[in-house]
Formats: structure tokens, C-alpha cells, sequence
């Protein structure tokens, strides 16, 4: 048999991030051989991954980031199954890692296929299905793109947002994470009633008919206060509409003009763990 010393131990722990038995006992069915006991780490996760492919992966850790001329934004969230395991720090670590990755790519599928310390991504997420347990995969990723783009990660990886404004002026770094707040806070539909898919704006009308109605109101009169209420929704559900969180007294529009009359809001993303 093999001797299997600490430190080799200790060098396949770091290359996988696998427990330190997991490592020792695949060292030794590869009697010492490295890249063997790395497949046969490997191997372990994809099996694990079976096993768990039905598993709800509802936890886990949002992340948002910027690149350095704040021109291009991206969300990950690194999903999981338990609350605990997305607490973790190694498992916060991983997803900031990754994330710092995705802002190199423009889709979902380019970026699990990308080279991630040795691995593609997608066989990254398999390996670490193997040490942690749990079925772990990305759950969104969500890209944007302008002149100037800030973010928000609200307090314990449940929601991160990306906010685009049109110029990168003076006060645009507090106006972007402002506006980034708002959105998480108040989970926008769209960015401006343009936006609003006309599936949703139909669904709406359709509702206000159905109170109306039962409200007693006359046939003739439901659409024109069907309309009334369908503006009342763009206000309350649209970002540039909404009342900002922090002065009541004002929209996000007009909220961002008073940084900068020539800025404006140009658009945003979000997502937000179990959503």
C-alpha cells in the first residue's frame, strides 16, 4: 500500500476543495496517483449529482458584479439546497469567484462552458456537488450593459440587483446603488410602463373588469376605469414610476434628474433566490 503523506492530502484538498478524508481515501485507491485521485473525486460528484438531479435548489448566494470602466454588470446566483450550506463561507467565496468570471460572457450556457481552474464551470459545480453534498448548480444570470452601470447585494445573498443609467457623471455611483436598492426593495415589473409585457397589462385590465363588476359598477363604465387603474399600476410597478424608498415626496425619475438633469435610468435587472 501506498504511503499517503499530509501534505499530498493537504494539495488535493486546495486543488478541489474536497474534505480531507474524501481526499486521503482517493489517494489511496489511486495509490498516490494525482490526476487519478482528481477523477476520482470527480466522479464521486457526478454521481452525488445524480442522485440529487430532482432536488429543489432554492437556497444559496446572489451575486452581483461591475467591471472596472462600470460599463458592463452581470447576477449569478449559485444555488443550493439549504440554508446552512449557503452560509458557508467557502461556498460565498466560490460564487463571488464565478461571478467575477461571468462578466466575461454573454450567456448562460458560454459561461458554464468556460474554463474555471482547470474545469469548465459546469464540471466545477459537479465536482462541488461531490464535497458539499448538495445538488449545487447556477440558478440566474442576468447581464447588463451601458454607460454607466452600480449594483446592490441585499444583506445575506438573497437578492442582487443591477441598475444601468445613460452617463457617468458626478453622483452617478450613488444614484446607480440607489436606484439598485429601490429595485430590490420594491421588485419592479418593468422598467417603464413601455416595458410592460402585454400578457401582463392584459391579465391586469381583466382583473380591475372582475372587481369592478363585482363591485357593481355599470358595463359601460369598466374599461375607462379599468384604464384608470392600469395607470395606477404602471406607478406602483414600474421603477422609473415608483415612489423612491428614500423620499417619498418623489419618483426614481425624478429622484435620478435631481443628481443630474441629463441622466436618466436606461435600465436594470435583478434576481432573487426561490423567484
Amino acid at each position: 500500500m501506498v504511503k499517503i503523506t499530509a501534505a499530498e492530502v493537504n494539495k488535493l484538498r486546495k486543488s478541489t476543495g474536497a474534505g480531507m478524508m474524501d481526499c486521503k481515501n482517493a489517494l489511496v485507491e489511486a495509490e498516490g496517483d494525482f490526476e487519478k485521485a482528481i477523477e476520482i473525486l470527480r466522479k464521486k460528484g457526478q454521481k452525488v449529482a445524480a442522485k440529487r438531479a430532482d432536488r429543489e435548489s432554492s437556497e444559496g448566494a446572489a451575486i452581483a458584479k461591475v467591471s472596472e470602466d462600470r460599463t458592463n454588470g452581470v447576477i449569478i446566483s449559485l444555488n443550493c439546497e439549504t440554508d446552512f450550506v449557503a452560509k458557508n463561507e467557502s461556498f460565498v467565496t466560490l460564487a463571488n469567484e464565478l461571478a467575477e468570471l461571468a462578466l466575461d460572457f454573454n450567456s448562460k450556457d458560454e459561461f458554464l462552458k468556460a474554463s474555471f481552474n482547470g474545469l469548465s464551470v459546469e464540471e466545477k459545480l459537479i465536482e462541488q456537488t461531490g464535497v458539499i453534498g448538495e445538488k449545487i448548480e447556477i440558478g440566474g444570470f442576468k447581464k447588463l450593459n451601458a454607460p454607466f452601470v452600480g449594483s446592490y447585494i441585499h444583506a445575506g445573498n438573497k437578492i442582487a440587483t443591477l441598475v444601468g443609467l445613460s452617463g457617468a457623471v458626478e453622483g452617478s455611483a450613488t444614484a446607480a446603488k440607489d436606484v439598485a436598492m429601490q429595485a430590490a426593495a420594491m421588485n419592479p415589473v418593468a422598467l417603464n410602463e413601455d416595458q410592460v409585457e402585454q400578457s401582463v397589462i392584459e391579465k391586469e385590465i381583466e382583473i380591475a373588469k372582475d372587481q369592478l363588476r363585482q363591485e357593481g359598477k355599470p358595463e359601460a363604465m369598466l374599461e375607462k376605469i379599468a384604464q384608470g387603474k392600469l395607470k395606477r399600476f404602471f406607478k406602483d410597478n414600474t421603477l422609473v414610476n415608483q415612489d423612491f424608498i428614500k423620499d417619498s415626496k418623489q419618483s426614481v425619475a425624478q429622484y435620478v434628474k435631481s443628481v443630474d438633469s441629463s441622466l436618466e435610468i436606461t435600465g436594470f435587472e435583478r434576481v432573487a433566490l426561490g423567484s
